[in-house]
């Protein structure tokens, strides 16, 4: 075992012997270890104080053995309702039939970093969890030491059972726990080592899985509460536009219907952080006693609306300020091809430059040169933006969805004019986010609209509302251009990427360091059309367009696509071009994953029929490789197979893990080859399901096999990275299958359809 400093002090317990028949409650908060980014917490490049990331575990062992772990961040479907508990049992050394989980609240005393974003729910939680469970399980066996009169250093404990084999005396953690609770904290535990793990590396079920296929209330949307009443928003019809005046007597005369108000969400004073945004700060609000009166009262509201004027957001991203510069003016998606096309012509922002890559293109031999885009995309969950409040004078509850609970809260509280201590929010099971849950305006909505009832309220978005206010994935343009000399060797490398209104471009990963002159560069586009965060933040994109052309230059240079990326990795391990630590990746664990594909799938043996792409990329501190298969059915191209192969250190859950990786998969298939999103006079265009196309059930892979790298590293981001390579190997596919490269997003539009 491995003796670490608990770093948990007195304060850091609650501790309560009033459970009935005796028992031990003990509460951590405790600091995260490991080297925090928020470039991949929330897709943004800038550093953060390691101080930040707190995260905490809460645990109950009751008289007969019994352990609840409180499971405190949001479950978005990753299921870290499961894993993160695992995590504590397996130092706790209990049997993980005798666990339950249960859902924490949000608690900014006793828990921080309650976030899902940026899949860091298990890597930012990894050690301290372990010393959750190492610290309960050595105050276990320091009771029974009391108990027996025996060092604690003879007593085992497996599977929730202490024995002290000399004497030949056994107890339950039920029996100790109650004396535990009278114990000093540790100043040090040992933490098991990694080859003795007994639940960590193995699947379990979901915790919530068979409450899920049965149809329990686990969801926002199932929230009932006596008296509760329904609202609903009307917004904008377009962005650029905002509220003048309207008329409600109609929607007033409708069954059910008890009042139409405007509601300001935000005042211009307000001390905005980044997942404050909100599209549009000033909408309407239908309240009444039913979903489908007040769906139908919202229609019959007479509004006018008139051209909003340019506006600039001021806002801070963990103490960092930022402008957000919002045009007048409604957009149309031809405009903003147009104007991405215009500007990627232009000099960008030099964002890393090695050698002198300019003299480079200067005396090519040949050059070749790809661009690429992508649309704007619906996050689309499955379950639309919905949550309760019931807000008193001197308190507010608040229950649902949200992916950051921990930082809403002190929006809510200032919108209430109530202190943090009387703000209660609760955390159901969420029916998809993919980002779009950070952004948490509408908790701070249903609060207002609560307050000014006086009543229990559940605000509840259609799937029009949440396809038409934002916020958004941006839409993306990137151009690649390589250099080549007479010898066919790779001599200079540029790209040139911007959006709108963010860049996607990450300058120091693949293949920086692997090509002597080599330029980044990056511009952006203000729009009045609200974008955040979507699954993988601007690797979503990237990852498909820099997969894609590395391709393509591999079959213009005569060489096989694996074989091609392992010599430019082999060149950044062995000797990196400039300074190797600006360099975001690890080469050797790269070429790791590409050396597990190529085995995986017999890469390079021919089979007839299958037609087949790969796709490598490193986000979210992980590494993964794909190649999917294809077959024809007549002119029509069938994903037959995808296959994974990952790098994300420990593996808490496979099973899990394994599903996270069919998700992104099939998720990233689906929008690379069908989803988009247009503006015109700044109106979506597409507000249901009967004009945004998603993937469907018999377009998904036929298979899907995932492979992972086993090591001892620490746990990293798993959520996220299958999801921005896919996209890549699809493209390469389609080629080697019909013979046509793809450059636009979506594919089924970017050349003749694919796809009746």
């Amino acid at each position: 075992m491995t003796l670490v400093k608990s770093t948990l002090g007195r304060r850091a317990f609650i501790r309560n012997t009033g459970l009935a028949g005796g028992g031990l409650v003990l509460g951590f908060s405790f600091f995260n270890s490991c080297k925090p980014k928020v470039a991949e917490a929330v897709g943004m490049e800038l550093e953060m104080p390691k101080e930040w990331f707190e995260i905490n575990g809460y645990l109950k062992i009751g008289d007969n053995g019994v352990v609840t772990i409180m499971s405190p961040n949001p479950e978005i479907g990753q299921n870290v309702r499961t894993s993160m508990p695992m995590i504590v049992a397996d130092e706790l050394e209990i049997d993980w039939k005798n666990v339950v989980v249960e859902q924490a609240p949000l608690n900014t005393n006793l828990y921080s970093w309650q976030v899902a974003g940026g899949s860091r729910s298990i890597s930012s939680s990894w050690q301290n969890l372990r010393m959750a469970g190492a610290t309960a399980r050595q105050m276990l066996k320091e009771a029974a030491a009391k108990a027996w009169q025996v060092p604690a250093s003879e007593i085992t404990a497996i599977a929730g059972v202490l024995s002290h084999e000399a004497s030949g005396k056994t107890a339950g953690y039920g029996d100790m726990a109650s004396t535990a609770a009278q114990l000093e904290v540790p100043e040090q535990v040992e933490l098991k080592e990694i080859t003795d793990f007994s639940i960590i590396g193995t699947t379990r079920k979901n915790v919530d899985g068979k409450k899920i296929v049965t149809g329990k209330p686990l969801f926002g949307l199932d929230v009932q509460r006596e008296g509760m009443l329904i609202a609903g928003l009307v917004h904008p019809p377009a962005f650029g536009k905002r509220l003048k005046s309207f008329n409600a007597d109609a929607a007033m005369g409708m069954p059910g219907i008890k009042e139409v108000f405007s509601l300001k969400l935000y005042e211009d004073d307000f001390d905005k952080m980044a997942f404050h945004f909100t599209a549009f700060n000033e909408v309407l609000v239908v309240v009444g006693e039913s979903t489908w009166q007040v769906f139908q009262a919202k229609k019959a509201i007479e509004v006018d609306w008139e051209d909003a004027p340019d506006v600039t957001q001021k806002m801070s991203l963990f103490g960092n300020q930022m402008e957000v510069k919002h045009p007048a003016g409604m957009e149309n998606s031809e405009g903003h091809m147009s104007k991405l096309k215009e500007l990627i012509a232009r000099n960008a922002k030099v964002a890393r430059k090695d050698g002198n890559p300019e003299k480079a293109f200067k005396n090519a031999a040949k050059i070749v040169e790809r661009s690429y885009s992508c649309p704007f995309l619906a996050h689309n969950t499955m379950e639309p933006m919905n949550f309760f409040a019931h807000v008193t004078e001197d308190h507010a509850e608040l229950l649902g969805p949200t992916q950051t609970p921990e930082w809403m809260e002190p929006a809510v509280a200032e919108r209430l004019g109530l202190p943090l201590e009387k703000v209660d929010i609760q955390m159901t099971r969420q029916g998809g986010g993919f980002g779009r849950r950070l952004y948490g305006h509408f908790m701070v909505e249903v609060a207002a609209i609560s307050q000014r009832m006086k009543a229990p309220v559940k605000l509840v978005y259609t799937r029009e509302d949440d396809m038409t206010q934002g916020i958004y994935r941006p839409a993306y343009y990137a151009t690649y251009r390589a250099a080549l000399d007479a010898e066919n060797n790779l001599i200079g490398f540029h790209v040139r990427a911007g959006g709108i209104p963010e860049s996607p471009l990450f300058a120091n990963r693949f293949p920086a360091g692997a090509i002597d002159n080599y330029l980044a560069e990056d511009f952006t586009v203000d729009t009045n059309i609200t974008t955040g965060a979507f699954r993988a933040p601007r690797s979503n994109f990237i990852a498909g367009a820099e997969q894609s052309f590395l391709d393509e230059l591999a079959e213009e240079m005569g060489k096989d696509p694996i074989d091609f990326r392992l010599e430019l990795l082999k060149r950044a391990e062995e000797n990196p071009v400039g300074n190797p630590e600006s360099n975001d990746y690890d080469a050797s664990r790269y070429a790791g994953v590409l050396e597990l594909i190529r085995e995986k799938t017999n890469w390079g043996q021919n089979q007839e029929g299958i037609h087949r792409g790969v796709s490598a990329y490193f986000c979210h501190q992980s590494y993964v490789a794909q190649v999917l298969d294809i077959v024809m059915e007549g002119d029509k191209p069938v994903v037959e197979k995808v296959t994974a192969a990952i790098d994300c250190g420990i593996v808490v859950n496979p099973g899990a893990a394994a599903n996270l990786s069919e998700g992104g998969a099939v998720d990233g298939i689906g929008h690379a080859m069908y989803s988009g999103l247009t503006f015109k006079d700044g109106s979506a265009e597409q507000t249901n399901f009967d004009r945004y196309r998603l993937i469907r059930h018999a377009e998904a892979p036929k298979a899907i096999e995932t492979h992972f790298v086993k090591n001892d590293i620490d746990p990293t981001g798993m959520g996220e990275p299958p999801f921005p390579p896919i996209m890549g190997a699809l493209a390469n596919a389609l080629y080697k299958a019909t013979g046509r490269r793809y450059y636009h997003q979506p594919f089924i539009t970017d050349r003749p359809p694919l796809v009746g």
